[in-house]
């Protein structure tokens, strides 16, 4: 209950969901660790997290006490996202699915599917459930409508029980009675799916086992879709040229008859009657939200610096800004000299520019009096109004060392005695 939201949960929430006290839970975990049901983990945020035997004991817990089964037996089957077993119930033998998303095989599970849509991530064992649930789902409803699917018994977190179907799978068929009657009968499977609202996306021959009669009985739904997806066109088309493909190459059957996307006819919506099996609406919106993926948990730490890195920017990039609104441009030495060398420039320029008669005779004597006092301004005292000026706008917007300062000083005598200010 804990891992739907936390991949680690820590103590204090299992103690409030468990509602033991903080002692007695802590003595309860430490033996399911024992046991490697749990596993602690360590770090900034610790806390422990499920393990799939852990997971696996929850669900045949549940089977067994609803006397579904009594008893296990052997593997007969692995797959990239599951494990077949042989189980015992009351009256025969079952075939017991249980789910486990996350391989190290097939971890672009997230970035294939729909599995990640608003939600950034999730663990894989409730991953593993929701595909469980889906595929009974799916399996409960064809087998209703006639579909050849094998009997659906029972479903509990990520484990499915369902008949044990007595065959053999397609892809270890190396002969066959009629290559061209099982060609006819798999793609007119292909088109009755299609009526009833439903692709199956993974419609080869690893999924398709042939009974005594070689008849053909489809197997694994998780991945199903419905008709108006918008990728539907292009499962739908896959499918079909994996059948040709395995026919050709193990049978050398080779038709130019199969259907097309465009020959379906839909019958009965049962993409929307599922609902109504077992996997609910609520089910359904958090199997879409995390079918549709996003990042990696293990790309997170790298998702994370990024975003830090772009956020430092950003917020060097904001200051700089604000001190541009604010009319704090910040000036190098070199600008700083040269503006004054050419505010200096001008007003000689604009001296030496003005009419003689353009200006009122009173005001001669203190314009020539103003020249006069300017031009007998040293060298000295020019450099040190500069210096001055520089220091001024450099500690105002800059609040740099002693050290920083003595050297921007120094850059302005150089700067000075480059441009024959002494």
């Amino acid at each position: 209950m804990g891992m739907k939201n936390h991949e680690i949960v820590p103590l204090n929430l299992i103690a409030s969901i468990a509602d033991l006290k903080h002692g007695g839970c802590h003595k309860v975990l430490r033996q399911l660790e024992k046991h490697k049901l749990l596993r602690f983990e360590h770090g900034r945020n610790s806390g422990y997290r499920l393990t799939f035997s852990g997971y696996d004991y929850l669900a045949l817990k549940a089977l067994v006490s609803r006397d579904t089964i009594n008893s296990f037996g052997k593997q007969i089957g692995v797959g990239k996202e599951s494990d077949v077993y042989i189980v015992v119930g009351k009256e025969k033998e079952y075939a017991l699915k249980i789910h486990r998303l996350g391989r190290i095989c097939f971890r672009k599970l997230k970035e294939k599917r729909d599995y990640l849509g608003k939600r950034r991530s999730a663990s894989w064992i409730y991953l593993s459930r929701l595909s469980a649930t889906k595929e009974y789902a799916f399996m409960k409803a064809l087998y209703e409508v006639g579909y050849p699917v094998p009997t659906p018994i029972d479903y509990s977190r990520h484990c499915v029980i369902m008949d044990l179907v007595d065959g053999i799978p397609l892809c270890q068929c190396h002969t066959v009675a009629d290559p061209a009657q099982l060609y006819d009968e798999l793609m007119n499977l292909i088109v009755l799916l299609g009526s009833f609202g439903l692709i199956h996306c993974d419609f080869n021959e690893f999924n398709i086992i042939l009974d005594e009669n070689d008849h053909p009985i489809v197997i694994d739904f998780p991945q199903m879709i419905s008709i108006h997806h918008e990728n539907a066109k292009w499962y739908f088309e896959r499918d079909i040229d994996c059948i040709r493909t395995f026919f050709l190459r193990r049978f050398k059957f080779e038709s130019e008859l199969y259907p097309k996307f465009s020959d379906i006819r839909k019958e009965r919506s049962l993409d929307e009657e599922i609902n109504a099996s077992g996997f609910t609406k609520e089910l359904e919106d958090n199997y879409n939200e995390l079918m549709k993926g996003i990042d990696l948990n293990d790309d997170t730490d790298d998702i994370s610096s990024s975003h830090s890195e772009d956020d430092s920017d950003n917020d060097n990039e904001i200051d700089k800004d604000s001190k541009l609104n604010e009319g704090q441009v910040p000036i190098s030495p070199d600008s700083e000299i040269q503006a004054n060398i050419q505010s200096h420039a001008d007003e000689n320029d604009e001296e030496k520019s003005e009419p003689e008669g353009a200006t009122v005779l009173a005001n001669e004597d203190s314009n020539e009096d103003s020249t006069h006092d300017h031009n007998q301004l040293t060298r000295e005292q020019i450099r040190r109004k500069v210096q001055r000026k520089l220091r001024k706008n450099t500690n105002g917007n800059h609040k740099k060392k002693e050290s920083t300062k003595s050297s921007k000083g120094k850059r302005a005598n150089f700067l000075a005695t480059k441009y024959d200010l002494f």
